[in-house]
């Protein structure tokens, strides 16, 4: 059996689509749903340089500059995005505190030091003055 009967072309404009129909597709497509050429097989668009219209008139993309706009990223995106900068912070947050480890470790190290230099040399080394008498020599060194 031979189909007599053939696909006929039929020339559409930009009227024919709804803007409801044109929005859903552009946020389809920005949201990386689907592709272009996806879209047209899916929804029959004739041409490719119709959809790019559509993208170019009601999207986020900024095709004068080349660079997108404020586009709203998915839920799954942001969380990615912050579980990313939770796993950063948790290495800096390890890495400060094993130096503050370290820190802490060497101030116990110098006091000890310290402690037994003033015990061999019988020097003090360390100055006992009181902050009120720290004070007190600053304001007359100030004076003079």
């Amino acid at each position: 059996m031979e189909r007599n009967e053939e696909i006929r072309y039929v020339k559409r404009t930009q009227k024919d689509y709804p803007m409801s129909f044109k929005l859903q597709i552009v946020q389809e497509i920005e949201r990386g749903q689907i592709s272009i050429t996806q879209v047209k097989k899916n929804y029959g668009i004739q041409s490719r340089s119709t959809i790019v219209q559509w993208l170019r008139k009601f999207g986020n993309f900024d095709w004068e500059n080349q660079t997108p706009t404020i586009m709203s990223k998915s839920p799954e995106q942001k969380i990615m995005e912050l579980e990313a900068q939770v796993k950063l912070l948790e290495k800096q947050k390890a890495l400060l505190e094993q130096q503050a480890f370290v820190a802490d470790k060497k101030s116990i190290i110098f006091d000890m030091m310290i402690n037994l230099a003033e015990k061999e040399y019988q020097i003090d080394i360390r100055k006992n003055s009181s902050p009120e008498q720290s004070t007190f020599l600053k304001k007359n060194n100030n004076k003079q």
